[in-house]
């Protein structure tokens, strides 16, 4: 049987998305990106000439947590493209943990951007994944135009903070040890997700509606614990105490990081500095927590316009 062009492959899965209850913004739509023999689910807004802008989320949320910075990035003329990554998407969500290492979630984003017919592209990052954004930003910045990263340091900051056992970020990092293991998923949805929710809630402002999209993504054990691989393959020194190699970002880079995030301390975000030598910005956001998207929307489209208006070919 001949091969059907990429871009009618595309276009074919864009018909045949299954309905939602997320409400969207007007502008937005679904599509599905394929990727080799996995299907990614995505939201995308803006001109399919535009320059594209990859929006990757983190755990645990999807591709809903830019819902409100797509269609603003669109009306600047960017294609603006947020995937549900490698677990969050049913067609991309393979059993084994070793599925999740890096290699694989750089993978996935090169993947996408070709599959959506850009060579290179702005990326834009937040939790995990803004420790992919990091990588993928280190590994191949031929292919990067620039780099946006949301609240997640950079891996080797990161994983050097992690190295000092009894420091701040090793203390704030101790549920990594709770979200990897076997069977947390199950512990996590049992109840009515009371621990899911708690979660959400702990890290700082989450609406109802919200937490129930969420569910809607990762509501079953397959699903959850797909998402949660992603700390179980110890992927770029994120879950291990061992620092992994330095690695320098040479491409426009704005870091945004705010005070009230649970997760990454102060030091170790003021540590990314060092591992950016290309032209680096590091906004601090006051009174925000961990859910920057959610608690500082506006703020946060505007910076993505500042930076990606300053950084655009055209």
């Amino acid at each position: 049987m001949q091969k059907l062009p990429a871009f009618l492959t595309l276009s074919l899965l864009m018909a045949s998305i299954p309905a939602s209850s997320q409400t969207l913004p007007e502008g937005v739509e679904r599509i599905q990106i394929p990727v080799g023999d996995m299907v990614f689910d995505a939201l995308a807004a803006g001109p399919e000439d535009g320059e594209l802008v990859l929006l990757l989320h983190g755990f645990p949320q999807s591709s809903y947590s830019y819902r409100t910075q797509l269609p603003v990035l669109a009306a600047q003329g960017f294609r603006a493209v947020a995937p549900d990554q490698r677990g969050y998407s049913a067609g991309a969500r393979p059993t084994e943990v070793s599925a999740y290492a890096m290699g694989n979630l750089v993978g996935d984003v090169l993947g996408m951007a070709t599959a959506l017919g850009a060579e290179r592209f702005h990326l834009v990052g937040h939790d995990w994944g803004g420790a992919v954004a990091w990588v993928v930003g280190s590994a191949v910045p031929g292919r990067v135009r620039s780099l946006v990263v949301l609240s997640t340091p950079h891996v080797s900051a990161f994983g050097r903070a992690l190295a000092e056992a009894d420091g701040e970020q090793a203390r704030a990092s101790s549920y990594f040890a709770s979200f990897r293991a076997e069977g947390s998923e199950r512990r996590f949805l049992e109840n009515d997700a009371a621990e899911f929710k708690e979660l959400l809630g702990q890290w700082g402002s989450m609406s109802e509606a919200d937490i129930n999209v969420y569910l809607e993504v990762l509501g079953t054990e397959e699903a959850l614990g797909a998402a949660l691989n992603w700390y179980r393959a110890g992927t770029g020194g994120a879950t291990t105490a061992t620092p992994p190699p330095p690695s320098i970002v040479t491409v426009p880079t704005l870091y945004v990081w705010s005070t009230n995030d649970a997760a990454f301390t102060r030091a170790t975000a003021e540590a990314t500095e060092e591992f950016v030598t290309g032209p680096y910005r590091f906004e601090v956001l006051e009174g925000v927590s961990h859910w920057i998207a959610e608690e500082a929307p506006e703020r946060l489209s505007e910076l993505l316009v500042e930076h990606l208006q300053q950084w655009r070919e055209h």
